[in-house]
């Protein structure tokens, strides 16, 4: 892996993103801003399963206006996401949010986009300036790819911003088709010293979306570009900041919350429902996410054993019976009817 690229860090909120602080993990909301029971409780879910920054779409004045009684209600830093109404972003403002996304494909005029930068500077709250693929800005010049297209964009809104001594920047350059986001990534890192918020847009349902985003935003943050990210998928966004400690957790960026290791049930197996049995063991470890440790859960004597030592608590499952470890050394044998209430018993412990 090579070294995380230099950024400026930029506080939003009370959280810090870029510099030496840890890649950030960002959701959005699905719900209308308008409807402020709503959107509080789905902030306060997201944040129960590891969200740092939440940003809520702001479509008119009454979602902007409603942003000051959901900042009241919870925790979590909120971005609010601009499009088409730079008066919307000045609401917002008003309003008490945290960060700020303007779309320059829609939000383009200059005196526009200076209006919003002096009151943001005012306030001390960051832009991001939010690039997306299904929304550039016209102008792409003949024979100029989408990336550079995008590239070219974002420069120019970070030189507006700059010349009107605003520093607090954070850029994104999304598209769905992951070779032009990488692209454009690898593009721009060099050039700007901001923070770099990485996603695929509109990615798709949670299962397939969360393949390609894992294959986009692993090669860009293998090779040590992104601050923040957001996995982009169709349905909850509970299911965004999960897929998102995984990818993170995957490259040992970061940890939260238990790592579960399960062979993949090839014909060795000799565990009768072991597939049921894994299932079962994860949705007991959803609930333990203030705890970082390795469990290991096999079903076969070849790789089996092995695992099971490696990790905190495992068990080899065999025929029958299988063997628990606690930190690498065997802990006991337990007959099949006991592998979930053994293993469980000894996570307890550990």
């Amino acid at each position: 892996m090579m070294p995380r690229r230099a950024s400026k860090p930029i506080q939003i909120g009370g959280v810090t993103v870029g510099g030496q602080a840890p890649i950030v993990v960002q959701s959005m909301t699905k719900t209308d801003t308008r409807d402020v029971a709503a959107t509080v409780k789905q902030i306060e879910e997201l944040a129960e399963h590891g969200c740092e920054l939440v940003r809520m779409a702001v479509p008119d004045g009454e979602a902007a206006q409603a942003i000051g009684a959901i900042k009241r209600a919870v925790s979590i830093p909120l971005i609010a996401d601009i499009h088409f109404d730079h008066r919307l972003a000045l609401a917002a403002l008003e309003a008490g949010v945290d960060g700020l996304r303007l779309n320059p494909g829609n939000i383009g005029r200059r005196e526009e986009v200076e209006t919003v930068a002096r009151a943001a500077r005012k306030r001390g709250v960051p832009i991001r300036i939010g690039l997306n693929a299904g929304s550039l800005p016209r102008g792409r010049g003949e024979g100029e790819t989408v990336a550079e297209h995008m590239v070219k964009a974002a420069l120019e809104q970070v030189c507006i911003l700059e010349s009107m001594e605003f520093d607090l920047i954070k850029v994104s350059l999304k598209a769905f088709d992951v070779p032009t986001t990488i692209e454009a990534y690898r593009s721009i890192a060099p050039q700007i010293a901001y923070p770099l918020h990485l996603g695929i847009t509109e990615a798709g349902t949670p299962r397939a979306g969360a393949i390609r985003s894992a294959i986009g935003l692993g090669i860009l943050l293998h090779s040590g570009i992104g601050d923040t990210l957001r996995v982009s998928l169709t349905g909850h966004p509970r299911h965004e900041v999960t897929a998102a400690y995984e990818i993170l957790r995957s490259l040992n960026l970061r940890q939260r919350g238990p790592t579960l290791i399960s062979c993949p049930t090839c014909g060795r197996i000799e565990v009768d429902n072991f597939a049921a049995l894994v299932t079962a063991v994860e949705e007991r470890l959803e609930k333990m996410k203030d705890k970082e440790f390795k469990i290991a859960v096999m079903g076969c004597v070849v790789n089996g054993p092995g695992e099971a030592r490696d990790a905190d608590v495992g068990i080899a499952c065999g025929r029958g019976r299988g063997v628990i470890f606690r930190q690498g050394e065997a802990a006991g044998t337990v007959e099949e009817k006991d592998f979930f209430s053994a293993l469980m018993a000894e996570i307890e412990r550990f």
